[in-house]
C-alpha cells in the first residue's frame, strides 16, 4: 500500500517556516552486523525541493523508511515538522510515492483515491472536491473512471502521484516519480513539483535521472555507502571554472595570444581551442576577438560541469 498517511488534521503551527519539514541528526541504522546509514544529518525546509541522490545500496531506501516511520533508527533522530518521524502525527503530514508500488487493479482511479482519502481521514465532502482536482493535476482528466488494470505504466505512475498529494500534505516523498513517464509526462511532473513548492509544500525527491534533479531541486545531498559525501545548493555543487570550446577555420600563434587576453588557453585540439574562463558571459567578447582578427568562427560552445559529472566523480572515488 503506497499511502502512509494517517487521519488528516495537521495543525497549522507544525508548518511554520521556522520548523524544518525534515530534520535528521546523527541518523544511523544497522541490520545485524552491517551498518547501512552512518551519521546522516540533513535538513529540508518547508517549500524546498530537495534531491536525495546515491547509487543502489547507498542507504536511500532505508532513510525513506525511517522518515515514514516504517523502520526505527539504531541511533540518532529523524523529525517531520518538529515531531519524531515515528509518531502518527508526523505521518499525517507526509504524502509518499515509493518506487515499487502496487494498487488494487480492480478499482477505478477514482475509487483508489477515495480509498486513500478515507485512510487519510478526509471527509466525504473533501474527497468529492479534491479527487477530480488531483486527477486533472497529474494529467488523467477523463480517465478516473477507468479500472487500474487498463492503465498503462505511465498512467499508473500518475495515479500514484495523485494519491501522494491527495490529502494536501506538507511534505511529499517521491521515489523515482518519473521513471515510467515519457518526456511530456516528466515535464508535467516537474511542473507539479514547482506548483507544490509555490504552495509551501516540501518535496524530498529521489531519482536516478540527474537531469531531472538539476531542473527542479533547490538543494541536493549525495549519499554513498550510508554517508552524505556532498551536499548543498545545486548551483554551488556544480560550480567551478567554466570552459569555452572555440572552433575556428585555422589556429595560429596570433589568435592564441589574442584569446589569452580573455581567458587561459587550456588546450588546442586541431582547430578547436579550449579556454578556461571566469564567467561564461565573456563568450560574446571572445567571438568578437576571433572575427575582428580575421578568423572564421565555426563554433563557440560553453561547457559547465554537470550534476552527473559531480555525482560520478564522488561515487567512483569513494569520497567521504
Amino acid at each position: 500500500m503506497a499511502s502512509v498517511a494517517a487521519p488528516q488534521s495537521a495543525p497549522a503551527p507544525e508548518r511554520q517556516a521556522a520548523t524544518p519539514a525534515i530534520e535528521t541528526v546523527g541518523l544511523c541504522k544497522a541490520y545485524g552486523g552491517k551498518t547501512v546509514l552512518h551519521d546522516l544529518t540533513l535538513s529540508v525546509a518547508p517549500g524546498e525541493v530537495f534531491g536525495f541522490l546515491g547509487p543502489n545500496g547507498a542507504g536511500k531506501t532505508t532513510t525513506i523508511k525511517i522518515l515514514t516511520g516504517l523502520v526505527q533508527p539504531t541511533a540518532g533522530e529523524a523529525r517531520i515538522f518538529g515531531r519524531p518521524a515515528s509518531e502518527p502525527a508526523a505521518r499525517r503530514q507526509i504524502g509518499y510515492l515509493p518506487e515499487n508500488f502496487r494498487f488494487h487493479d480492480w478499482l477505478t482511479g477514482e475509487a483508489l483515491l477515495d480509498f486513500h482519502g478515507r485512510l487519510a481521514g478526509m471527509s466525504a465532502t473533501a474527497r468529492r472536491a479534491r479527487i477530480p482536482e488531483v486527477i486533472a493535476l497529474v494529467g488523467l482528466a477523463g480517465r478516473g473512471g477507468e479500472r487500474l488494470r487498463g492503465y498503462s505504466k505511465g498512467m499508473t505512475q500518475r495515479i500514484g502521484l495523485a494519491q501522494a498529494i491527495l490529502h494536501r500534505p506538507g511534505l511529499v516523498l517521491l521515489d523515482e516519480p518519473t521513471s515510467a513517464l515519457d518526456p511530456v509526462g516528466r515535464r508535467e511532473v516537474r511542473d507539479l513539483i514547482r506548483q507544490l513548492r509555490s504552495e509551501g509544500v516540501a518535496t524530498f525527491l529521489n531519482s536516478h535521472l540527474l537531469t531531472e534533479i538539476e531542473m527542479v531541486c533547490d538543494r541536493v545531498a549525495i549519499v554513498d555507502r550510508g554517508r552524505v559525501v556532498r551536499g548543498g545548493r545545486l548551483a554551488d555543487l556544480v560550480a567551478g571554472e567554466p570552459e569555452l570550446r572555440v572552433t575556428v577555420e585555422r589556429v595560429d600563434a596570433a589568435l592564441l595570444a589574442a584569446l589569452d587576453r580573455h581567458a587561459e588557453v587550456l588546450a588546442v585540439e586541431d582547430t578547436t581551442i579550449v579556454l578556461r574562463v571566469s564567467d561564461l558571459a565573456i563568450a560574446p567578447a571572445v567571438a568578437e576577438t576571433v572575427v575582428r582578427g580575421g578568423y572564421r568562427l565555426r563554433g563557440l560552445v560553453p561547457l559547465q560541469r554537470s550534476l552527473e559529472e559531480v555525482f560520478v566523480s564522488l561515487v567512483e572515488r569513494g569520497d567521504g
